[in-house]
């Protein structure tokens, strides 16, 4: 087993060209190879026009990659040459990112495995002492990710409704994040019949959970509402394809809210937040709900079913009644919700929805963060497709285009009037590739560009 390896970058090894040329040889972000006898990773010159911060966070995660494949237990960087080699970001930011990917790089999801994962190398920089508290933030902002990667990846029979509250109160135990747990009775008792008719079908009971952390009692009350199906077989509209296996990832939106909950409390933020988060199961069955039914909201309006896949808003409409009545100034609520989104955006970007100065503000923190997102537009005209003889709205449309833009128009009808709304469709972006700080398995989206949305509204 290596002890150490130093990593250095493009500028640090000029005028040594036996070393250049191989960089220049070797495909990828690194280049990997002993110089007298001391193990040296080489970040090749980036390009400025593709210098950021994600692009330092994946450098970060490709390092941490292979010196844990190669079993090395130590990787030593220094800061300043760092700070060089990303010269349009000061030294704090770019010691958190890297950090960030250090760790994420090296996540994975071992525990159902036999064999355990290696593992990863510690990471120390030159100047400890400096940028001690630049690395305790990327840490933070790691795990916290990390966490929401744990509950997307467990498989259906042991994340269900049933355990998944149990998983919260743990996880938040001492946190200063208090956890409230509605049960099935509570949740007849508060008519979410959103809710309580998608889980028809399924052996567990549903439940709601809300998150609350106040850090700062005097900010405006954030509502962070999350999609939570453990598993999404589409119900009576039963889904088709080979391998729906990842459709235990169709909680990826809760676990975007638990991550955000996590950065918060943790960071100890200066906001005032609650998650409120929709745990389901969609499963087939005598007693499931059927295309046809009419389901009665709280707020008195009422919804025909058309299509039994199409159940995330059905319990999202749930969340945002409960954001009114906790009277929320600010409501996102994220989803993996439609398949719309990823034929427009593809797997790298969520779609998001809302005022233009909103998202404005959620998508310089994605392109800053690395949770990336782009604004679609809410196009009025096509609410009219949402029509049905038989209730106030269907929850799908009547017409084949545009399932993002329809199933966000949806969700507005439950919003209150007083809130700030913003929709996050993050259908494309919950499972990612093996590459940079992420890994074959869920993504852990959303849990970073919550929690910084959550900070910054509330400024």
């Amino acid at each position: 087993m290596v002890k150490q390896a130093e990593i250095l970058f493009a500028h640090e090894i000029e005028g040594k060209t036996y070393l250049t040329d191989f960089v220049v040889d070797n495909v990828g972000s690194i280049a990997t190879t002993f110089v007298d006898e001391q193990l040296k990773v080489i970040v090749k010159k980036v390009k400025e026009k593709n210098r950021s911060l994600d692009q330092v966070r994946m450098i970060a995660g490709d390092i941490s990659k292979q010196l844990k494949k190669l079993s090395v237990g130590e990787g030593k960087i220094d800061d300043n040459a760092l700070a060089s080699a990303f010269d349009s970001f000061n030294k704090k930011e770019l010691v958190t990112a890297f950090v960030e990917g250090w760790h994420l790089g090296a996540y994975e999801f071992d525990a159902y495995k036999s064999k355990k994962a290696k593992e990863k190398a510690q990471l120390t920089f030159v100047n400890e002492a400096e940028v001690e508290a630049a690395v305790s933030v990327g840490e933070i902002r790691a795990a916290s990710m990390a966490f929401s990667r744990d509950l997307m990846n467990e498989p259906g029979d042991a994340l269900n409704p049933e355990t998944y509250p149990e998983v919260l109160k743990k996880e938040f135990e001492g946190s200063g994040v208090d956890v409230v747990v509605h049960d099935k009775n509570a949740l007849e008792e508060m008519k979410m019949n959103g809710l309580l008719t998608v889980n028809r079908g399924s052996k567990y009971d549903p439940a709601f959970v809300e998150l609350h952390y106040k850090g700062d009692e005097s900010k405006p009350l954030v509502a962070l509402v999350g999609k939570g199906v453990t598993f999404d077989t589409g119900g009576i509209s039963l889904k088709g394809g080979r391998n729906i296996s990842d459709m235990r990832m169709d909680m990826g939106g809760s676990a975007a809210v638990a991550g955000a909950m996590k950065l918060l409390a943790e960071s100890g933020a200066k906001v005032n937040v609650v998650g409120l988060i929709q745990i389901v199961e969609n499963m087939p069955d005598r007693h499931s709900f059927l295309p046809g039914d009419v389901i009665h909201y709280k707020n008195g309006k009422t919804v025909q079913i058309g299509n039994t896949d199409a159940e995330g808003r059905l319990i999202l409409a749930d969340g945002l009644i409960r954001a009114g009545e906790l009277e929320a100034d600010y409501i996102v609520d994220i989803a993996t919700l439609t398949g719309a989104v990823v034929a427009a955006l593809g797997t790298k970007v969520a779609g998001i929805f809302g005022e233009d100065e909103l998202t404005s503000i959620m998508k310089k923190l994605g392109d800053y963060n690395g949770d990336f997102v782009w604004p679609l537009p809410l196009i009025d005209e096509y609410d009219e497709t949402l029509k049905t003889d038989y209730a106030d709205l269907s929850n799908i449309s009547n017409q084949p285009y545009a399932g993002s833009i329809t199933a966000a128009l949806f969700l507005r009808r439950f919003v209150p009037e007083s809130a700030k709304w913003v929709h996050v469709d993050m259908a494309g972006t919950m499972e990612a590739k093996s590459k940079g700080y992420y890994n074959q398995a869920g993504s852990g989206f959303g849990a970073r560009l919550l929690a910084d949305y959550a900070v910054e509204v509330s400024k």
